[in-house]
């Protein structure tokens, strides 16, 4: 019979860790009200009570140049939590995605006869595949949220569980777009483009003015299009303003802290940064363009080293090109604003990926949060 509050820690590195990572604690917290959670939270880890030891927006940071410019201050972050985890001893660490971070400090935890979880599996399957084996040391479980993924670990004998996505159980099946357009304030016959540049500052930077330039292209198509962007925290958001507050603005356009969803689901059609936006846009069932610019040194680099044949997680996951993806120098107003035209006006583009999209979401439909809490906690209890 257990006595002590179970101690966790746990480190999420971006919005979509922060998703995955609150499942989890919401999820343990029914079983073990008492339990303590403590690293690197979001805000919605932060709204169920974990304990966050630095900014979740010290590891926002994409790109293997951009990393080496932030490296020092990552490596004191992680020592940091390094000490800590060990003055301070919990029951388990569980990294949530942020790999390159999270790996090193799983590893030197592990090798402290502290258990550790990797939730969300590196991309192994697309790009350097020896890592692998640096995972096998660093971690006693993986947690996967893709289906492919688990035969992976398996060839090489590596503990690993494939949970489903945790969006995947929250979004309806068939979302309801008459709802999110009432409680966003917008007419049924409104034409609305949802534009998410990213969660991070260096995306926003990157992609807002490209992204805005492809929606004015659009008004003028489209006279009385509705911009909505949506921001994850009040950092982005006083970024974009302050992007609109310096040009000339010739698109109607709103700015929404939180409620991505909501707006997408609002959406006629969905212009986004590549990522795990990219993966609930199509949970909601829009028809979507991903864009995304790397740094010209790292995109070098990625093209030597990246074998997957797309980038976006709708069509990796789907195995073919069912969304439009682009990057670098296709990242233009011009194409992006004639791949957007016709979903923002035919509505059978949208009725062709419905069907599509709802075999992939059954597909990730597991109840991710009860599966991966029930794994985590037998790997405490094992130890």
């Amino acid at each position: 019979m257990r006595h002590k509050p179970l101690r966790i820690g746990i480190v999420a590195g971006e919005t979509s860790g922060d998703i995955l990572a609150s499942g989890l604690i919401k999820q343990i917290k029914t079983i073990h009200p008492n339990a303590h959670f403590v690293g690197i939270a979001g805000p919605k880890m932060l709204g169920l009570g974990c304990e966050s030891l630095f900014d979740m927006e010290e590891l926002s940071v994409m790109g293997l140049v951009e990393v080496l410019s932030r490296i020092r201050r990552l490596l004191f972050v992680r020592k940091s939590l390094l000490h800590y985890f060990i003055t301070h001893p919990v029951d388990v660490f569980i990294g949530v995605d942020a790999p390159d971070f999270n790996l090193g400090l799983e590893l030197k935890l592990k090798r402290q006869g502290i258990p550790t979880v990797h939730y969300v599996s590196p991309t192994v399957w697309a790009w350097r595949e020896k890592r692998i084996f640096k995972i096998a040391k660093a971690t006693n479980l993986v947690l996967s949220i893709f289906p492919f993924e688990k035969a992976v670990y398996s060839k090489h004998a590596i503990p690993c569980e494939f949970v489903g996505h945790t969006l995947a159980d929250d979004i309806p099946l068939e979302p309801d777009k008459s709802a999110a357009r009432k409680a966003l304030n917008l007419s049924p016959s409104d034409t609305v483009l949802a534009v998410l540049p990213g969660s991070r500052q260096s995306e926003v930077a990157t992609l807002l003015d490209i992204f805005m330039q492809s929606a004015e292209i659009l008004t003028e198509a489209k006279p009385g299009l509705k911009i909505l962007i949506p921001v994850v925290n009040r950092q982005r958001k006083i970024q974009v303003e302050t992007y609109f507050a310096n040009r000339a603005n010739y698109v109607d356009y709103r700015i929404v802290i939180g409620h991505s969803r909501q707006v997408m689901i609002a959406s006629d059609a969905v212009l986004l940064a590549s990522g795990t936006a990219t993966l609930e846009a199509m949970l909601c069932k829009r028809p979507m363009v991903a864009a995304y610019r790397l740094n010209k040194l790292t995109h070098q680099m990625m093209k030597w080293m990246y074998k997957a044949k797309y980038f976006t997680l709708p069509n990796i996951l789907a195995d073919e090109k069912i969304i439009p993806e682009l990057l670098q120098e296709d990242v233009n107003a011009q194409t992006i604003s004639e791949l957007l035209l016709p979903m923002l006006t035919d509505d059978r583009v949208q009725q062709q990926l419905i069907t599509r999209f709802t075999e992939l979401h059954l597909l990730l439909k597991k109840n991710a949060d009860v599966q991966a809490a029930d794994a985590v906690l037998t790997l405490i209890e094992a130890k």
